[in-house]
């Protein structure tokens, strides 16, 4: 036998027995034997090196140090999920879902692991990329990490699509979890807090050597891409088990949402016997084509729910309530109470939101209070135990004065929050309002993070966003933790964001109720700032999905001179404050007024490309056909229900080729 066909053998070996120990929880080989032949495959790779494979089992030691973790866009967005607690949650998401599906409807129930969220790539059959959620749109690349979690393939079994990504959950193991912190004791330091977040700080280590000694796995549940041979979730988990990933058997079919529930109720009970920590189940609509048909909201999928388990309560004192103010100058109260564990946590705050829920639950400092994490994440204050008041109580009376500036507070009409109006002056508003202009969704800049913000400002370097265009190197390095290449990094990040196109822009400034969709409207309906500055309210109410309350609020910003000014300063940094020639040259107004539902299988776009298509020429998209709707774009498999709806409300049928031929 020659050498390279030695390497490979043993590497196929090695790669088998890894995927029998570590997903299918059985081996027939000891650690002892795999331990000789996986060294034996270090000698050989040593001595003949022209044989390197990235993929190889002795690079899951790890040994990489990765400095700084590229920043890396989703193919497929990552979305969130909205969230149920009842069965009669459950029942209005299904009522959703059938004024959209008719017919049958399938349901796969799976168990939602707590854990740190992770989309890998494969192509050939190879891993390529790991990257971490991020905000959904894109995240950090930790590839090298990921490549020493055994249970994570690098090299594919049997028939696989060519291109795909699998998303999947990064979890550490209870007992894992318990000998981690055993050593960690032992050795004098302190515990890790909880398998959750030791899971996902394991991610960004810089040592990828540190990571191979953490007992992580990774569960896989959902496969995206494109041409993936399967047409249900159902099919897809089975076929990732074919190609070697770890996917839970818990997972289930269910015909109905009394049969989910049916699941739910076992596994609110059985779940504490699993070896991993889980705190709820998510639900999916079975049928691929289904899911199409059902789309997304801007955060979610309508075809998926995750149902969470009841959270866990605590009774613990309340110690004082102080005052928060953020960027748009609301206050929030918070509860600082006396420190108490909460599913894995030590929670020590809790936000009482607004002095309506003080009031209603007439809550008092050093009255002992019921806490729970709302979906086990944050924490809410849910009842006071009145039967432990003390007898001397205060009522609690609500802050006039701003806490921070002392400027009298305002509650406008029909809010329940009380806001601070000193719009300039007030340091938290203006730390705010520049921590979210930087932030990664608005203008990306690398190398200035929330506390560097709030240094700037408090040095008096900045006053407004459009201040950080004018530092220096030199005025930076004076700052604490500040040195050489941080400084310089800094300076270089504020440059590149002056390539931030102009809707994002538009989300930076921060106006008031325009979030991501309506600054991507508004950009592209204006095409640029000073179209917007003029607009009037009732201009603005014009556009699509634009109410009251937006119009108001981008009238309001633009009417205050100090906003003006920052925004000229801007445009003198040459910032994009236009929509740029080659996005404008990508729509057009062809479509303007027109609404379309798409629904079927195509050949020449996905259904998603074709959305895209009819939004970028001004074109409306809805999930279900109405009396409002122009055209039904119709592909094969179109459910008969629907087209049943069409012809009974005269919405005329459109072919992929006649919608192209309409765009053109």
């Amino acid at each position: 036998m020659n050498i390279k066909q030695e390497i490979q053998d043993l590497r196929e070996e090695l790669r088998t027995h890894n995927y029998n120990y570590y997903v299918l929880d059985h081996s027939n080989i000891s650690d002892y034997e795999f331990d000789v032949k996986l060294k034996k495959l270090q000698e050989l790779e040593q001595k003949y090196p022209e044989y390197y494979d990235e993929n190889s089992p002795t690079l899951r030691v790890g040994g990489e140090v990765t400095k700084n973790f590229e920043t890396i866009a989703h193919e497929h967005r990552m979305y969130s999920l909205d969230n149920s607690y009842s069965l009669e949650d459950l029942r209005d998401w299904e009522k959703r879902i059938r004024k959209i599906i008719e017919g049958e409807i399938e349901y796969v129930c799976e168990l939602k692991y707590d854990g740190a969220s992770i989309s890998l790539s494969y192509e050939n059959g190879r891993l390529i990329r790991a990257v971490t959620r991020g905000d959904g749109v894109q995240g950090d690349q930790v590839t090298a990490n990921i490549k020493t979690i055994k249970s994570v393939p690098l090299e594919l079994k049997g028939n696989y699509p060519l291109k795909f990504d699998i998303r999947g959950e990064i979890i550490l193991p209870i007992e894992g979890f318990k000998k981690m912190n055993e050593e960690r004791i032992t050795n004098g330091e302190e515990a890790y807090r909880n398998p959750r977040n030791t899971a996902s700080g394991s991610l960004k280590l810089q040592d990828s050597s540190e990571v191979a000694k953490r007992p992580l796995e990774c569960l896989l549940y959902n496969l995206k891409g494109s041409a993936l041979g399967v047409e249900t979730q159902f099919e897809g988990l089975e076929l990732a088990r074919e190609m070697g990933f770890k996917v839970p058997q818990a997972a289930k079919l269910a015909t109905s949402i009394d049969a989910v529930f049916e699941f739910v109720n076992y596994w609110d009970k059985a779940r504490h016997n699993l070896p991993y920590e889980t705190d709820g189940v998510v639900i999916k609509v079975n049928n691929l084509f289904q899911q199409e048909e059902l789309g997304y909201t801007s955060k979610a999928p309508r075809w998926a729910m995750a149902y969470k388990f009841k959270a866990e309560q605590v009774s613990t004192k309340l110690n004082t309530i102080s005052y928060q103010v953020g960027r748009t100058g609301a206050i929030t109260p918070v509860a600082n109470l006396e420190p108490v564990e909460l599913a894995g946590t030590t929670v020590k705050r809790a936000s009482l939101h607004n002095a309506d829920q003080i009031e209603k639950l007439d809550i008092r400092v050093n009255d002992f209070v019921f806490v729970e994490k709302g979906g086990e994440i944050i924490p809410k204050i849910i009842a006071v135990n009145l039967s432990e008041r003390p007898l001397n109580a205060i009522k609690t009376k609500y802050i006039a004065n701003c806490p921070e500036c002392d400027t009298v507070l305002v509650r406008i009409e029909g809010e329940a929050k009380h806001y601070c109006p000193n719009y300039n002056g007030c340091s938290p508003q203006i730390i705010g309002r520049i921590q979210h202009y930087i932030s990664r969704k608005a203008m990306d800049i690398e190398g200035l993070g929330g506390e560097t913000v709030a240094l700037l400002v408090n040095a008096g370097l900045v006053t407004n966003y459009a201040d950080l265009y004018a530092l220096t190197k030199d005025q930076i390095l004076p700052l604490e933790r500040m040195a050489e290449k941080s400084a310089e990094n800094l300076i270089i990040g504020v440059k590149a964001s002056k390539q931030i196109p102009f809707e994002r822009v538009l989300f930076a400034i921060g106006i008031r109720f325009v979030g991501e969709t309506v600054a991507k409207k508004l950009a592209y309906h204006y095409k640029n700032i000073q179209a917007l500055i003029n607009a009037t309210k009732d201009d603005l109410e014009q556009v699509d999905e634009i109410g009251v309350k937006i119009a108001e609020s981008v009238v309001d910003f633009f009417s205050s001179q100090d906003n003006i000014e920052t925004i000229e300063r801007l445009r003198g940094y040459d910032i994009q404050l236009e929509i740029s020639t080659e996005m404008l040259a990508s729509r057009s107004d062809k479509l303007q007024g027109l609404a379309f539902v798409v629904s079927g299988v195509f050949e020449k776009a996905s259904r998603t490309e074709l959305k895209k298509l009819i939004e970028d020429n001004g074109g409306k998209v809805s999930s279900s056909i109405s009396s409002k709707t122009s055209y039904v774009l119709a592909g094969d498999k179109m459910g008969p229900s629907k087209k049943e709806k069409a012809e009974k409300l005269k919405v005329s049928l459109l072919s992929e080729d006649d919608f192209f031929k309409l765009i053109q």
